[in-house]
């Protein structure tokens, strides 16, 4: 069964982290919420409360088919700082895995020289953060082994996308209908 990390840091977006995550689960497939920040509980950028499933040092990220980054400030800074998680990626990098990052978020991959060669977007404010990528100002990309997204406005285009990469594009059709969603 295919299985998703989602990273949960102090001030997250919480949209672009439920959205994806509802869709994914929707879908059948593990997705696994892990905090970066110390603890369980994780408070979002408007000040919604999420639980995390586990705390990343409980967790292996090494079985995760994709490693999701959700944006917001200052969660974006918040997954940044956490070294654990930046050599998850690395790693995962290296080996080929899936990486899927939101909003602000994909400026981690930039500063980690991951998307470099690649054509990226991100949320408005952030291009010049995307080092070594072409940038574009579609909603979703995903090219290689990295997906990123724009922002909240796309978050459900991301789970779908995580869906198709992961299940095939019968699948992501299959939830798309039944969710009701025509985009």
């Amino acid at each position: 069964m295919a299985k998703v990390y989602a990273f949960l840091a102090d001030g997250l977006e919480e949209v672009e982290c439920l959205a994806v995550v509802d869709v994914l689960r929707r879908s059948g497939i593990e997705t696994v919420l892990v905090s970066v920040s110390g603890k369980q509980e994780i408070t979002g950028s408007h000040g919604i409360r999420l639980m995390a499933d586990v705390l990343f040092e409980e967790a292996d990220p090494d079985q995760a088919d994709i490693l999701f980054l959700p944006g917001g400030m200052p969660g974006t800074k918040n997954l940044q700082a956490h070294r654990g998680l930046l050599g998850a990626m690395e790693k995962a990098a290296r080996q080929g895995r899936r990486i899927a990052a939101i909003c602000a978020a994909p400026s981690i991959l930039g500063s980690m020289g991951l998307l470099k060669g690649r054509t990226a977007t991100c949320y408005p404010g952030f291009e010049d953060m995307l080092e070594g990528a072409s940038y574009t100002s579609q909603g979703v990309i995903t090219d290689g082994n990295i997906t990123t997204c724009r922002g909240l406005g796309y978050a459900m285009d991301l789970g779908m996308e995580m869906i198709r990469l992961l299940q095939g594009p019968q699948q992501a059709e299959r939830i798309r209908e039944a969710i009701q969603y025509d985009r």
